[in-house]
């Protein structure tokens, strides 16, 4: 950590609690200003700006960013990383519920890249980064809803860097494997055993644990920063091997 980022002004959808507080922080360690949208702001600690932002809200985005450009003065990098969970198979859910979680996944990822994008054009150290998901690229069991909205990211991530590679706006996605956050506590908290659960999801992955969200940082700040300069449209898989490894269990 230096000041890779000094000067530079970075906003993190989400980023008053797990991925994107982590994200946050390393993004300030680096020298960024940044400013966190979240639907409870209060929540965020360690920023520069923390602004009542609900990504299915274009009001709201869109004066968020107004907000941001004042008092910061302009908008280098953006994170998007405001996102829910799902559970289930394709039965489990409603079409009020798909419509939900597809509202803040994607369709949320979009507003604000649009609200943003006039500020990203004026940098000369453009980056965008959205939160994708190991669901995105492998079959997950009861994760069909969640699994189809970090696909649409994925997509959108290699569109979006394809429309404005020529504006100098350089857009990427981090693909964390299973991390270590307060959602996965929460369900680990429902499960009939949650030791036994948490071991299920720390041997799914083949380095034997769960990611830590500074780990996904960490990747987040290596793609929005100056090293990745020639990175656009790819996929970072944060994941312990989870994606691309096929290891012989134990002892074979």
């Amino acid at each position: 950590m230096g000041d890779e980022l000094q000067g530079l002004v970075a906003v993190v959808t989400g980023g008053a609690s797990g991925l994107g507080a982590a994200i946050a922080a390393r993004l300030r360690a680096d020298g960024a200003r940044v400013a966190v949208f979240d639907v409870n702001p209060d929540a965020a600690t360690d920023v520069d700006l923390a602004v009542a932002v609900d990504v299915t809200d274009d009001a709201t985005v869109v004066a968020g960013v107004a907000r941001v450009v004042a008092e910061l003065g302009g908008i280098d990098i953006l994170v998007n990383n405001a996102g829910i969970g799902a559970q289930g198979d394709v039965t489990a859910n409603g079409d009020d519920e798909w419509h939900r979680v597809w509202d803040i996944n994607v369709v949320g990822m979009a507003r604000v890249t649009r609200a943003a994008l006039p500020h990203l054009r004026r940098s000369p150290a453009a980056a965008v980064c959205n939160t994708s998901s190991i669901a995105a690229t492998a079959g997950l069991p009861e994760r069909v809803l969640y699994s189809a909205t970090k696909g649409a990211v994925l997509s959108m991530t290699r569109a979006m860097a394809a429309d404005h590679l020529a504006e100098g706006i350089r857009v990427n996605a981090v693909n964390p494997g299973t991390a270590d956050t307060p959602w996965i506590g929460r369900l680990l908290d429902k499960a009939d055993d949650p030791a036994a659960e948490r071991a299920a999801l720390e041997a799914r992955q083949p380095h034997g644990r769960l990611v830590s969200p500074d780990e996904v940082a960490d990747a987040v700040a290596y793609l929005v920063g100056p090293r990745a300069r020639s990175t656009t449209g790819i996929g970072l898989a944060v994941d312990g091997g989870m994606h691309e490894l096929r290891l012989r269990p134990p002892g074979r």
